[in-house]
């Protein structure tokens, strides 16, 4: 069975415009969210959705149906952020970046909280710590969407995620911060 991004973009090579929209709509967000996770600059992560979808637009390339469109997508905006940041000669780490929900005034408020003392624990993090963190659990990707998209095996994947989470948890443990809160 056919993911909806496989579907949409199906749909897009038949010739159907609409499909297209379908699809920025879909993902967009989720993509400006990830690529400011690498480049740390909201106009520059724009910038890479946009680029990501004008690959989709100009190359019309079929993607393999073994693999899920959204890792073919997340892949295309890994390497256009990789080649914004080879064009800056800098590297950042990532930043948590989570949907917030309609919540209270004050539940709100800890969230933010929440999230910026987890965003400030991710960038002390090694930016490949960051990077397995945000796919996994901010972005929803499977450990084999992972391997697909970082081209490291499962047990490479499985060792960072590992190694991520006992370094942001002592990070936490050193500032005082008790992990279970988060």
């Amino acid at each position: 069975m056919m993911d909806k991004g496989a579907t949409l973009y199906r749909r897009f090579l038949a010739g159907d415009a609409v499909a297209l929209e379908e699809m920025v709509r879909e993902y967009s967000d989720a993509l400006v969210r990830f690529a400011y996770g690498y480049v740390r600059d909201l106009q520059d992560a724009e910038d890479i959705m946009a680029d990501t979808f004008a690959v989709l637009m100009i190359k019309r390339k079929k993607f393999r149906q073994a693999a899920q469109f959204k890792t073919y997508l997340y892949t295309i905006a890994r390497n256009k952020a990789i080649d914004v940041l080879r064009a800056q000669k800098k590297q950042l780490p990532l930043s948590e970046q989570c949907a917030q929900k309609e919540l209270s005034a004050l539940d709100a408020m800890l969230l933010r909280e929440k999230e910026r003392v987890l965003g400030e624990q991710l960038q002390k993090l090694a930016p490949q710590y960051a990077e397995i963190l945000q796919l996994h659990y901010f972005d929803g990707f499977s450990v084999g969407e992972i391997c697909k998209i970082l081209h490291k095996s499962a047990k490479q994947v499985y060792n960072l995620l590992s190694r991520a989470k006992l370094t942001l948890k002592e990070n936490f443990c050193k500032e005082g911060i008790s992990y279970e809160d988060i």
